[in-house]
């Protein structure tokens, strides 16, 4: 009889214990869920003392706002703001304004968005391309399948014969260069 109340004794002693522990760990569990990253994908990630990637330097200019503004709509945020290595060549507002009246509100239309996410992946290639790269008869490959095609007249760099290469912007996941023209794809066949 005596060991079978040290047997219920110990049995109770590490039940509370269990009890005090599971608790614990309910507690911590519960602390680490509430401290989960924010919704999003790497966009949503706050962070003043890296250097910006391609996105947060595109939201930082004034002159891209309509860039910015296309990428959200088509749902290319998340994309371009993770690891990379990306060069993005970025019409300014501009250059949008370039395109045929009524061009840029048309894309930005729900049922359009494959066609903005085509426009604008054909803005992009995956690799870092300075522009001292760039050179005559160069071929990139873009994100969308497509290719552009360099061209350097009397020291500037044109894609396509359409957009000149007027800045260009290093960033934490790549390299921006800021262009004067929307480059449009080749119509498909």
């Amino acid at each position: 009889m005596k060991n079978y109340k040290i047997f219920l004794s110990v049995f109770l002693l590490i039940a509370i214990a269990s009890c005090n522990t599971a608790a614990d760990n309910t507690a911590t569990t519960e602390n680490a869920t509430t401290t989960v990253a924010p919704a999003g994908g790497q966009e949503a990630v706050k962070d003043d003392e890296s250097a910006k990637d391609v996105v947060k330097v595109a939201l930082a200019s004034k002159d891209h706002t309509t860039l910015v503004a296309a990428l959200k709509q088509a749902e290319l945020v998340t994309s371009l703001s993770n690891a990379g290595p990306f060069t993005v060549f970025a019409p300014t507002n501009a250059a949008f304004e370039k395109l045929p009246a009524g061009t840029v509100e048309a894309l930005m239309k729900d049922d359009k968005k494959a066609d903005l996410q085509n426009i604008l992946q054909y803005h992009v290639t995956v690799s870092t391309i300075k522009a001292e790269n760039l050179v005559d008869g160069q071929t990139l490959g873009m994100v969308n399948g497509d290719n552009v095609t360099v061209s350097v007249k009397d020291g500037k760099i044109v894609l396509n014969g359409a957009a000149t290469v007027i800045a260009s912007i290093p960033a934490s996941n790549g390299i921006i260069h800021v262009i004067d023209g929307v480059l449009l794809p080749p119509a498909k066949q």
